[in-house]
């Protein structure tokens, strides 16, 4: 489409030639109307009346840096406007209207928590690299039902994060950090662990923090990381084995009629799923096997079954055999520049 400037000598060359003046209009796209605007002298002056001005109840800018003065003094600092206000109202003082103070602030990006009332932040976790077994464990405590209705045990259960395999667990009555740290010693005695070998990643839970636990750790050698506050997401190899757990097919399905009848099946549980269920993300080996770094041979297997059955079949098969390879590492709570593609079917097949 060609300019103003342009499209008036235009239609008026086509009009001087005889052409009617709609008819080059038309020709350009333009509307007849649009071509006489243009032609005036004073076609880019407004021609609204009073169309820009200043409304007469405008806040001056000595009125607006009072409001703004007000909202972060201390009496205030900690109070939405629509506390602000009233308050000021009961001692004879009118600024403005609740609205204008919203206003106000958003338009000064003051429209957050101040003061006191902002809320503390908690950074994520620092990023735990696994290469073997026995360098992270991860652990949590769940609750089991009993046959009375709002009392629960309370399972405590360590896991390995590089072989997925339950370490240690106990079932107790309550929650406490001197359970989890008898817990501790007696994996860390079972395991033959050194001091500065492990690093232990728990919820940020009152047991998890307990002075109790932290000084058996400090004597142990352990290394400690906690999830924030309310964020399951950065302990979630527990947070899926629990799930594994109370969706398995042998989950009951009634209460747990004593502590011992839990210590029991948890005893069970634990024997399956250590040596006998197939992780998805281990390829479909168990954990045990990875734990004591078996799995590497039954893979090596699973590729020559494939590749002899593609030799003897190769028609049937559009491209190379299965994938059976294993990931090197496993990180918990990865950082944005660390290299996830080497790792990326790790974290994302959680489904255990």
């Amino acid at each position: 489409m060609v300019d103003r400037q342009q499209a008036i000598l235009l239609i008026d060359e086509a009009c001087l030639a005889g052409a009617r003046q709609h008819k080059a209009c038309e020709v350009l796209d333009i509307t007849q109307r649009t071509y006489q605007r243009w032609s005036q002298l004073d076609g880019c002056v407004d021609g609204r009346q009073e169309a820009i001005h200043v409304p007469l109840n405008k806040l001056s800018d000595e009125e607006r840096q009072h409001i703004i003065d007000i909202v972060n003094s201390n009496e205030y600092a900690n109070l939405p406007p629509c506390q602000i206000v009233p308050r000021l109202a009961d001692k004879g003082c009118y600024l403005a209207s609740e609205s204008t103070f919203y206003r106000i602030l958003h338009e000064t990006h003051q429209l957050q928590h101040r003061h006191r009332s902002r809320p503390k932040s908690h950074h994520k976790p620092r990023e735990l690299v696994a290469i073997a077994p026995n360098q992270v464990w991860s652990w949590d405590i769940t609750y089991l039902p009993t046959n009375v209705t709002g009392l629960f045990y309370y399972l405590y259960l360590v896991m390995d994060v590089f072989s997925r395999k339950i370490v240690g667990w106990s079932v107790h009555e309550n929650e406490s950090s001197e359970y989890a740290s008898f817990l501790v010693r007696d994996i860390c005695d079972h395991e033959s662990i050194a001091r500065d070998q492990i690093t232990l990643h728990s919820d940020n839970g009152a047991p998890m923090k307990g002075s109790t636990l932290l000084a058996a750790l400090q004597e142990l050698g352990v290394s400690t990381s906690f999830s924030r506050p309310s964020v399951s997401n950065d302990n979630p190899y527990s947070e899926s084995l629990f799930k594994t757990m109370k969706y398995c097919y042998f989950y009951p399905n009634k209460p747990f009629e004593s502590i011992l009848t839990a210590r029991v099946w948890v005893e069970h549980f634990a024997q399956w799923y250590n040596t006998e269920h197939y992780h998805s993300a281990l390829k479909f080996t168990t954990p045990e096997q990875r734990h004591a770094g078996k799995s590497d041979v039954m893979l090596t297997l699973r590729r020559v079954v494939y590749a002899q059955a593609k030799q003897r079949n190769p028609a049937r098969w559009s491209g190379d055999i299965r994938n059976w390879d294993l990931p090197d590492e496993v990180v918990l709570n990865p950082t944005t520049n660390h290299k996830f593609s080497k790792y990326k079917m790790e974290m994302t097949q959680m489904n255990l």
